[in-house]
């Protein structure tokens, strides 16, 4: 890529020559496409700039307008610039101007605005007539020692000044500033991070140089942008992005519950995705209202002064504000993905693909030339200085001589240089050196300038000779840096935190609309169900049809769900929210639920995510399934058990344990690990204990063999058998079992 591509020369007789269309616009493209990528799309990998704002940097050099001094107009500097370095339309150097000005868009921005330079809500900026500029003490570290031959120049565009070719770039702005841009056939997407965790990472890979990215990410774990939010990539994504130089990264606005009295809230948006316009936002989320695809969200409202602030009303204050913000983040741009490509040009010259650890020392290795260069340009003043003091100090020894010399000879200059053997610089230097500095007091000035120098000299030597005390050096300026952008200081505060996004799966709006309150689910033995307020554990005073009873009862939520096994082995799943309420006698399962004509019900229970039970057939024949598999979203819910008539679904139970207890209608035990189930989302299952023809399941528990097994005796006590106790029950899935303990319920139930 670094290849020069010339226009093809003119036909030496002047007149027209043939030429292939495809190889002349083959040439004419690609010098094209290198012009767009070198000089125009992707930033230096050492200084993280492009031209146009090294050439704006420079430019506001040249006219002094340093941190601390008066501002001078915007329509000066791009002027300037135009007029000397960049030779493009002066809206673009604007642009590029107002961008390195503005807070929201540049983390740590380069140029200190006075007047309207834009805003968050994507308000451009007034014209360049109103508005002045400054540099950044930023800015300032970025041209630090350009006066000192530390970087190339070369000939502007007209040939008659000159121009940086990079900038010493005393801090990583490749990373702490980012990039973005596209070129032909290729793009560039750098975030911004941290000024000072970027030193941390720099310092630690000055200290092992054969650090990995992801050790460097300890120290600098991901983007900082200006805007804030909070980056939800996780940290694996992260690593991966940043050792190869491309990926993308998860990013969310901040948001606040924030009480508005009587039960009421409002959600609060603090900070937005970087680059994202917050009017845009606004508007996006106000459409979706006004389409009645944000059926949570009541209301939208920018109280936004100075800071963001977007307030977001529910629908009702039963809402759950997490559930409602992760609706949000999927439909709008509270959430966004960062493209991170950092592609730059490596040294200057060839674009190219980095990892985290290459781009920073790249700026490493950068530092490294800038510092031998200064020092070697320091070198040279110290010596010529010298030279100029020894002759000086030849004057002093000599000051009567001299003065006779330049009184009398009518050529002093040769005369003098013959004399004391003196170059013809020192020459020129005494001649021009005025007569009030000819005192006694400078003589002694002199010989202490003169220590220092040469005491000066041999530091500077040492230097160039020592990579390692070179390095130390350069630790020592990052250590500098850091304290004057440390996460003390108000710049160098991190503004975007790290979190892990919460896993909602699929909203169910219309649960999320139900205000979570506690209820106690009644079911009655023809399976009428209904839902009382609160948790009510006494039962006694509730009333039922005639010739019908209480068969299962729990406490649950409004926001929970009913799971209903039937004896075809199909499971429903209902929102106990939507159950009848307690003040009736409830409402028939049949209508609720396309439960099968004439199927019993063999269990309802709450449904708990992540929960296990164990189902079982009247044949014995069962698995272990998982309650997450169970949810129906239909009136006809879900097959589980596959039973084959005459046998009927019978047995669902809590899976939590490690052993089994069996017990059939021939009234024998069988105990065995609970290993030996398989877990199954649908099947027939495994055989659980071997009947006899026409023999059936009774009942079974899944219970930890170290804590034994209990069931009530007919006289209401608790029947404990221990461990040991239990020994001889202990078998192998699908045995017989034998007769069960004395005092065993006659119903063969564990109660």
């Amino acid at each position: 890529m670094g290849k020069t591509v010339k226009p093809p020369p003119p036909p030496a007789s002047g007149g027209t020559e043939p030429v292939s269309l495809r190889e002349a616009l083959e040439e004419r493209y690609l010098a094209y496409a290198l012009s767009t990528i070198m000089g125009r799309a992707l930033p230096d990998a050492r200084d993280g700039l492009k031209p146009v704002h090294r050439r704006i940097l420079y430019g506001m050099q040249i006219l002094r307008l340093d941190p601390g001094t008066a501002f001078k107009k915007c329509a000066k500097i791009v002027g300037d610039v135009m007029g000397s370095f960049h030779p493009h339309g002066d809206q673009a150097i604007y642009d590029a101007l107002v961008r390195l000005a503005q807070d929201f868009s540049s983390r740590y921005p380069l140029i200190d605005g006075q007047g309207n330079f834009g805003n968050i809500d994507g308000d451009g900026a007034a014209a360049y007539r109103y508005t002045e500029a400054r540099m950044t003490a930023v800015a300032r570290l970025l041209l630090e020692g350009i006066g000192e031959d530390c970087v190339d120049f070369r000939d502007n565009y007209s040939g008659d000044q000159q121009e940086p070719v990079v900038l010493p770039a005393a801090l990583p702005n490749l990373l702490a500033n980012g990039a973005q841009g596209i070129a032909v056939g290729m793009a560039t997407s750098i975030p911004p991070h941290n000024l000072a965790e970027l030193c941390d990472a720099a310092l630690y890979l000055l200290a092992h140089s054969n650090a990995s990215t992801e050790q460097l990410l300890a120290f600098a774990p991901g983007p900082d942008f200006p805007t804030g939010g909070v980056i939800v990539e996780p940290k694996a994504s992260l690593v991966e992005t940043y050792s190869t130089g491309r990926g993308a990264i998860r990013l969310r606005a901040r948001w606040t519950k924030e009480d508005a009295g009587r039960g009421g809230w409002s959600v609060v948006v603090a900070e937005i995705p970087y680059t994202v316009q917050k009017s845009r936002l606004i508007e996006k989320i106000a459409e979706l209202l006004n389409e009645k695809k944000l059926p949570l969200v009541g209301d939208v409202r920018d109280e936004s002064a100075e800071d963001v602030r977007v307030v977001i009303e529910p629908k009702t204050r039963a809402v759950d504000p997490a559930l409602m913000m992760e609706h949000l983040f999927r439909l709008t741009e509270l959430e966004t993905r960062f493209p991170v490509n950092l592609n730059v040009l490596e040294n200057g010259v060839a674009p190219r693909v980095l990892s985290f650890r290459e781009a920073l020392q790249q700026w490493l290795d950068h530092r490294r030339e800038v510092l031998l260069r200064r020092a070697r340009h320091r070198l040279g003043q110290i010596v010529r200085r010298l030279e100029l003091v020894a002759g000086m100090i030849v004057v002093f020894l000599n000051l009567d001589e001299v003065i006779r010399i330049i009184r009398e000879e009518d050529e002093p200059k040769p005369a003098l240089t013959a004399a004391f053997a003196l170059s013809e610089a020192q020459a020129d230097y005494i001649l021009d050196t005025r007569l009030r500095s000819l005192r006694r007091l400078e003589e002694m000035e002199l010989n202490r300038e003169k220590d220092a120098l040469e005491k000066e000299k041999s530091e500077v030597e040492a230097l160039l000779s020592d990579e390692a005390r070179q390095w130390r050096k350069i630790a020592a300026e990052i250590r500098e840096l850091k304290k004057a952008y440390g996460p003390q200081t108000k710049l160098g505060a991190r503004r975007t935190s790290f979190a892990a996004a919460p896993e909602f799966g699929e909203i169910d709006v219309a649960s999320a609309l139900v205000e979570r309150e506690p209820v106690t689910v009644v079911v009655s033995q023809k399976g009428w169900i209904r839902a009382l307020k609160g948790q009510v554990a006494d039962l006694s005073g509730l009333a039922f049809k005639s010739d019908d009873a209480l068969a299962f009862s729990f406490f649950a939520e409004t926001v929970s769900k009913i799971l209903v096994f039937s004896g075809d082995g199909r499971v429903f799943a209902l929102d106990a929210g939507k159950l009848p309420g307690g003040r009736g006698q409830g409402e028939p399962l049949r209508l609720l639920a396309d439960i099968g004509e004439g199927e019993e019900i063999v269990a309802v229970r709450p449904y708990e995510p992540g929960g296990i039970l164990l189902v079982a057939a009247s044949d014995g024949r069962g698995f272990l399934a998982p309650q997450d598999e169970m949810v129906a979203g239909t009136r006809k819910g879900k097959q589980l058990l596959n039973v084959e008539k005459p046998a009927r679904a019978k047995i669902v139970v809590p899976g939590e344990g490690d052993h089994v207890a069996v017990v059939g209608d021939n009234r024998k035990l069988l105990v065995f690990p609970l290993e030996q189930v398989p877990a199954m989302a649908r099947g027939r299952g495994v055989r659980l204990q071997k009947y006899a023809a026409g023999g059936s399941l009774c009942d079974a528990r899944v219970f930890r063999l170290a804590d034994g097994l209990s069931w009530p005796d007919p006289a209401g006590r608790t029947r404990h058998v221990t461990p040991d106790e239990l020994r001889e029950w202990i078998g192998e899935r699908a045995q017989a079992g034998r007769l069960p303990p004395r005092g065993f319920p006659k119903d063969n139930r564990f109660g």
